[in-house]
């Protein structure tokens, strides 16, 4: 345990990772996010993860409401594509797909799925434009 109380891992110190997310090669995560692998995580390679990002794959919505009569954490698992970017303060909620080459804009909520080269921005997250790839030139088309 580090000297801020977030459990010891091998991106960022000062991120919050619980569970066991799945995490992919040369994916990089900043600083003041919380990765919530306890409903099942997998984030693919070269993925960015800005400061202050939020994974859930857990909801206590249902118990709270119902005064916990509903005494079930719901969880279901998010899987996020290769070379995605996700956006600072971005939330990812539980049973979520990103494809792959996605962008999530700065403080979007998704809620649902994201198709791959997509850009999805706002609260609800929805679709604005698309990732166009062409070798070493990146393009973002918005509609």
């Amino acid at each position: 345990m580090s000297d801020h109380g977030f459990p010891e891992n091998r991106y960022n110190p000062h991120c919050w990772i619980i569970g066991e997310p799945v995490i992919g090669e040369g994916t990089w995560i900043g600083a003041f996010t919380l990765i919530d692998g306890s409903g099942g995580l997998t984030i693919g390679r070269g993925v960015d993860v800005s400061s202050g990002a939020q994974i859930y794959t857990h909801s206590t919505a249902r118990r709270c409401v119902s005064g916990r009569n509903y005494n079930t954490v719901d969880r279901r698992p998010v899987s996020i594509g290769d070379s995605v970017f996700i956006g600072a303060n971005a939330t990812i909620l539980m049973g979520v797909t990103i494809g792959e080459h996605a962008v999530i804009g700065a403080g979007a909520v998704v809620n649902h799925d994201v198709e791959a080269y997509s850009i999805v921005a706002g609260v609800p997250a929805r679709r604005i434009g698309t990732v166009k790839l062409n070798g070493p030139d990146v393009t973002f088309d918005y509609e």
